[in-house]
């Protein structure tokens, strides 16, 4: 009987998916502590003379759960606003969008530029397209957003999580409609445990990088540089 040798070269790959996907659960769930733990409050971030930011995390997550990059978007310069109303963001895309455009409009805010992880880049997607009539929105940078959904969502029981499934209807309309995807930067890695579809966005500027997992990419120097240069680009030139 013959026996077919693995390849080494996907051998290595699976190894070094497997390891992406450990360290993406230890970044989540010290992340997820982290976030529990904290004091800070919005007020903390909302002082700044460039353009502002408006923070939308991903389903599960709070506002907190990205606290070490609204930090340094501060330290840059930048008011960060967060939306508190939106909770652990377990509502539908156009609740939250709703949501989120409402604050907007209480704060008056214009010239804003969404910086979203996950199921915030659908939200804020959303938004755009059908919440902000009176343009508040210039732009948004995306981080591992599931734009074409993942196929494991079907799998779960869970409304919130079944709301990726590629068939979705909602998510399946808000794909086709790409009027606002020039406005969009999209930061994804080469590999995803929760989107194997991948986040890249037709028409949108894509940024692929050389980094493993769903959530660890938000605390990697590289995403880091990619968000500072895609809000710097999307503010433009310093007044």
């Amino acid at each position: 009987m013959r026996h077919r040798l693995l390849n080494p070269r996907l051998l290595s790959r699976r190894l070094r998916e497997a390891r992406w996907w450990m360290l993406d659960y230890v970044y989540a769930a010290t992340g997820q502590t982290r976030a529990f733990f904290s004091r800070a409050r919005p007020a903390d971030f909302s002082s700044g003379g460039k353009a502002p930011i408006v923070i939308i995390p991903g389903v599960y997550e709070s506002w907190q759960f990205m606290r070490p990059l609204i930090q340094t978007l501060h330290d840059h310069g930048h008011p960060v606003h967060v939306v508190a109303a939106l909770g652990r963001n377990r509502r539908s895309l156009t609740d939250a969008a709703a949501t989120v455009a409402a604050y907007l409009d209480r704060e008056n805010l214009t010239g804003v530029i969404i910086v979203a992880h996950s199921k915030g880049g659908l939200i804020g997607k959303q938004l755009m397209a059908t919440n902000d009539p009176g343009g508040r929105v210039s732009a948004m940078t995306a981080i591992s957003a599931p734009f074409a959904g993942s196929r494991y969502a079907r799998y779960w029981v869970v409304p919130s999580i079944r709301a990726f499934a590629p068939a979705n209807a909602a998510l399946h309309g808000l794909g086709l409609d790409r009027r606002v995807n020039d406005r969009i930067t999209s930061i994804y890695g080469v590999f995803d445990p929760h989107i194997p579809e991948g986040s890249e966005l037709v028409g949108a500027r894509n940024i692929r990088l050389s980094v493993g997992g769903h959530f660890r990419i938000l605390g990697d120097p590289a995403t880091v540089r990619a968000v500072l240069d895609a809000v710097t680009d999307a503010a433009g030139p310093a007044v």
